[in-house]
């Protein structure tokens, strides 16, 4: 296997050979056997071992085994205890989905401060079967059924064209010893029902089927890359506006292909959207429409389509002294100054009569019932009309703000004044207010 092992790293990574390296080790077979193949190429690398504290002194063993394996290739370790319970339970995650978050968020921090290249793990060609066969279960895309890729950012896993079998072959051959995981028993979670009760009937059926699942995975890469290559020709035709309320995106250009609902799946499933009936419906939808994910959303506006994040809490009032010359609002900063005469003539600009001004001003989204009085007009207007008539997109309306004196609406900020504040002939206090981002 070392001689497989070497091949396959000059052939499929080689950046590793000369790279800083931080192995996850958990204590098993698996990552024994990748730390001692990495040894035995001398790569430059270090030990990363989680103790999640799940199973009280077999965690603790784990701990103290990879101690003596790193004492023993004499590299350096790292060790972190979490709280996995305690994590799981505040942030509404299950056991294995915390222990997942808690190791990787540890790794990017470690390879960040300590600037390791990349983080090794030893997922290997039994593990991609069983991701397959839990993605497969559960309903996936082509995404879903294109396996564990080999390099994915600065994660690298060397042992995944190796099965599990060439592993423990190898670790006994040379006498690696290693520590079993009492959990991998358990039938508690699915990937150990796949792993004790499914696969072993796949292999019984066909004895090369790690073989046969490798072929399957290459050729759904190759769709896969022939799929990605026509929604980037879609997105670049339908892609019209990206700023900092979304990606704003062409109706007219889903509506042109043969299966609208396969693009937008392709396009939209990463950001977590499972009503994709809905989604295909609001292609046809009334301006407003739009369909929530658990952490983003699609609005229908006029003839586009705009992808943004789920929105947050309206940002707090933020307050105005008169004295105050630059202020920081949620969308840039206010700049104030006492001017003799009007110079400047933008919406970004405004010039009011002091002495209508009752301090302190407020900055603050704009709500159900503000009304004001546009510039040049005589009667007031409510600014949800005003945004309705601007033909503003819904993420841009929720995220306006006013300026307002005693809560009367001075300013719709970047948009339109009121009429009631500005510069006249009697006029003997200017102030001047330049929004900047």
């Amino acid at each position: 296997m070392l001689e497989e092992f070497k091949y396959h790293i000059d052939y499929q990574l080689p950046f590793l050979r000369n790279g800083k390296l931080l192995i996850a080790i958990s204590g098993g077979v698996d990552s024994v056997v990748l730390a001692h193949l990495c040894h035995r190429l001398d790569f430059d690398f270090a030990l990363a071992h989680c103790n999640f504290n799940l199973r009280g002194e077999e965690s603790n063993a784990d701990e103290a085994f990879v101690l003596e394996l790193a004492e023993h290739l004499d590299v350096e370790v790292f060790i972190q205890n979490f709280d996995t319970q305690s994590y799981a339970n505040a942030n509404k995650r299950s056991i294995q989905m915390a222990a997942r978050e808690l190791r990787y968020n540890w790794f990017a921090e470690l390879a960040v401060q300590l600037q390791f290249d990349f983080v090794l793990t030893a997922h290997h060609a039994d593990d991609n079967l069983e991701t397959f066969l839990i993605n497969f279960t559960r309903g996936t895309g082509l995404n879903g059924l294109t396996g564990i890729p080999i390099l994915n950012d600065n994660i690298a896993r060397p042992l995944l064209s190796f099965s599990n079998a060439n592993i423990i072959a190898y670790a006994r051959d040379n006498d690696i010893t290693w520590r079993e995981d009492s959990s991998n028993a358990s039938r508690k979670y699915l990937r150990n029902k796949l792993r004790h009760e499914v696969v072993p009937i796949l292999k019984t059926i066909n004895p090369q089927l790690l073989d046969s699942f490798q072929n399957t995975l290459e050729n759904l890469n190759d769709k896969a890359d022939i799929v990605e290559e026509s929604l980037n020709a879609v997105a670049k035709r339908a892609i019209i506006d990206i700023d900092n309320t979304g990606v704003s995106y062409k109706v007219s250009e889903f509506k042109k292909v043969n299966n609208a609902k396969a693009y937008l799946f392709g396009m939209f499933s990463d950001f977590g959207f499972t009503q994709w009936q809905d989604i295909v419906d609001l292609l046809d939808a009334e301006s407003g429409k739009q369909v929530l994910s658990h952490s983003h959303r699609l609005v229908k506006h006029r003839e586009t389509l705009i992808l943004t994040d789920l929105p947050v809490e309206a940002p707090k009032t933020v307050s105005i002294l008169s004295t105050d010359t630059v202020v920081e609002i949620p969308t840039g900063f206010l700049h104030l100054s006492k001017v003799d005469t009007i110079t400047t003539d933008t919406k970004s600009v405004i010039y009011l009569d002091m002495t209508t001004l009752r301090f302190p001003l407020a900055v603050r989204v704009w709500q159900e019932g503000d009304t004001f009085q546009p510039i040049g007009m005589k009667g007031k207007k409510k600014v949800s009309k005003y945004l309705k008539d601007e033909k503003l997109a819904r993420p841009v309306k929720e995220q306006t703000l006013v300026l307002t004196s005693n809560n009367t609406v001075v300013w719709v900020l970047g948009r339109r004044a009121d009429d009631r504040f500005k510069v006249t002939d009697q006029t003997q206090q200017i102030l001047k207010i330049a929004l900047t981002s």
